[in-house]
């Protein structure tokens, strides 16, 4: 069974509708590939009471990970490693690590001419004060550190909200965690499209080839009104290797797709990744 894990969004942004979470679908999209489960994907606002409270209840669930995204830069609403704090009811403290990166950064920016000056200002230091045992994660893109903490069993990954920055760290410093966990787990999705059926009557279809393929998950995804005849049908496994996972879906692509034509619909498939 893979190895579940929470999403938490931090951004008035998301909330307004001004950004797309963007963010959100790329890890559960590298979640899925490195083997584990995206089980919750949380929004919450730059509120340092609703970012511990989002980070208390993600908590009381257990998962092996939790990622937040976003609040780590300078500015005043930048507040994740505050409420995260606040939920392990820790301090914040400059991480001397954190605080090297930050500085680093800075010097290279001014020996580049992009800023004046390469000193740590206020703002510039907020980015290297980490909740107590917390360590950093390298920025190849950005200023701000990722951080990484334990607690419990769980283990706590902070990532910007910059889409170029949360897929640096991610790539070059969480992807090799999480596949440690994960194993030789692999996951593989298939979809096919339906015409000349509608959703309702392929409803207890997917539901009998779920029962027969227990690991199996099938999605249906109309693209168009019910009286418009084209479906998209979504397959995905977690399994111990590629063989398996294929054997998998394969063997739940095949059933549906007869069970579908014996309904008049026509089937082609139309993606197949791992």
């Amino acid at each position: 069974m893979a190895q579940p894990m929470e999403i938490i969004c931090v951004g008035n942004e998301l909330l307004i509708g001004k950004t797309l979470n963007t963010n959100a679908q790329w890890l559960a999209k590298r979640i899925a590939t490195l083997g584990l489960s995206a089980r919750r994907i949380t929004i919450v606002g730059d509120d340092v009471d609703e970012i511990s409270s989002a980070v208390q209840e993600a908590i009381q669930r257990n998962p092996r990970f939790l990622i937040t995204t976003g609040g780590l830069g300078p500015t005043f609403d930048d507040k994740t490693l505050e409420g995260l704090a606040k939920a392990l009811e820790c301090k914040l403290e400059i991480n001397e690590e954190a605080l090297t990166m930050v500085k680093e950064k800075y010097r290279k920016y001014a020996d580049e001419g992009k800023i004046k000056k390469a000193e740590l200002t206020p703002p510039r230091v907020k980015m290297a004060k980490l909740p107590e045992g917390a360590k950093p994660l390298f920025n190849p893109v950005g200023t701000a550190p990722g951080v990484i903490t334990e607690h419990g069993n769980i283990t706590m990954l902070a990532l910007p909200g910059v889409p170029s920055e949360m897929k640096a760290i991610f790539d070059g410093s969480v992807a090799s965690l999480l596949k440690q966990v994960a194993g030789d787990a692999t996951f593989f999705e298939m979809s096919i499209e339906a015409t000349g059926v509608i959703e309702s009557e392929t409803a207890p279809l997917i539901e009998r080839v779920m029962h027969d393929n227990p690991y199996v998950y099938i999605k249906s995804h109309p693209k168009g009104a019910e009286r418009i005849s084209r479906i998209e049908f979504h397959f995905s496994t977690t399994a111990k290797n590629s063989g398996v996972a294929r054997k998998r879906v394969s063997k739940a692509f095949v059933q549906l797709s007869e069970l579908i034509q014996e309904k008049g619909g026509k089937i082609k498939p139309i993606k197949a990744e791992n």
